[in-house]
């Protein structure tokens, strides 16, 4: 076992809080401090068929990519699915974290995990942390939203859209802005929902931006700017980073067992 302090250290250094943007709700949004916790389960979103998993397996503590609770609300009641889904976690002594877009950002965070996975050189943030940021937070230097870097080798925009079809669960499939035959070498990356980087990437010299889900006016937006997209699908560019999230918790908060949830799945397939 391991008190509940010390995961939240570890999930404060995996994940600063700092980095995560202001909009945001991140955190612990469910819970005491004062426990002791065993077993952690991670997922992208925490829903009615993930919190009965938790239950199943006696989860402690479930962390959660997307936040449960993103707006102010002025009840809590079983008249909402939402209000039953936090009533059913409290009465199971369930807690509930967010990392969400601290950890979209951290050194080891989503984005630079897409980035290695695509293999690119030379990699930095799109949008960096600020110097006022970075003299109050020091450990956030080098850090911020998004990544660019450049691709081992050039290839056209179908063949990166291809590549991404291989390296992530895109059971959606890939859509791409742009010439197929174009060919690209230095890319943005942006995972979840966020085409609105396009702007940034395009200015930092990107061919292309790959992103998890885009808006029809931003991929005209797109069109008409000269960078192409690539749009591999919100869960395929997140997910896969939840299962390497339970593994770094795990290495580095002695006393847990985390895993990954069994029953999340993409609510999005492919019309065969």
């Amino acid at each position: 076992m391991a008190r509940f302090t010390n995961f939240l250290e570890t999930l404060s250094n995996l994940a600063p809080l700092e980095l995560a943007e202001e909009w945001d709700n991140v955190g612990l949004i469910v819970g005491r401090t004062g426990d002791k916790i065993e077993r952690v389960m991670t997922c992208l979103t925490l829903t009615a068929d993930v919190a009965e998993e938790a239950i199943k397996n006696h989860i402690d503590v479930i962390v959660t990519h997307h936040p449960i609770i993103f707006r102010p609300r002025q009840e809590i009641t079983f008249d909402s699915e939402e209000g039953a889904l936090l009533i059913r976690l409290i009465q199971a002594n369930i807690a509930v974290y967010s990392p969400h877009t601290a950890y979209d950002s951290a050194k080891l965070g989503i984005n630079a995990q897409l980035a290695e996975l695509f293999e690119l050189v030379d990699v930095t943030p799109i949008r960096p942390v600020t110097d006022n940021m970075v003299a109050k937070y020091p450990r956030l230097k080098g850090l911020g939203s998004g990544r660019i870097g450049t691709l081992p080798r050039e290839m056209t925009l179908s063949d990166l859209a291809s590549l991404a079809g291989q390296k992530l669960p895109t059971g959606a499939g890939v859509q791409f802005v742009g010439e197929g035959n174009r060919l690209v070498s230095k890319v943005g990356i942006a995972c979840g929902s966020a085409a609105e980087f396009q702007g940034d990437a395009r200015r930092l010299g990107a061919d292309v931006l790959i992103t998890g889900e885009a808006r029809f006016h931003a991929c005209l937006e797109a069109r008409s700017a000269g960078i192409s997209l690539v749009i591999a699908g919100h869960y395929a560019t997140e997910r896969p980073a939840l299962e390497t999230l339970a593994r770094l918790i795990e290495q580095n908060c002695q006393g847990l067992s985390v895993t990954s949830s069994q029953t999340e799945s993409d609510p999005l397939q492919l019309h065969s």
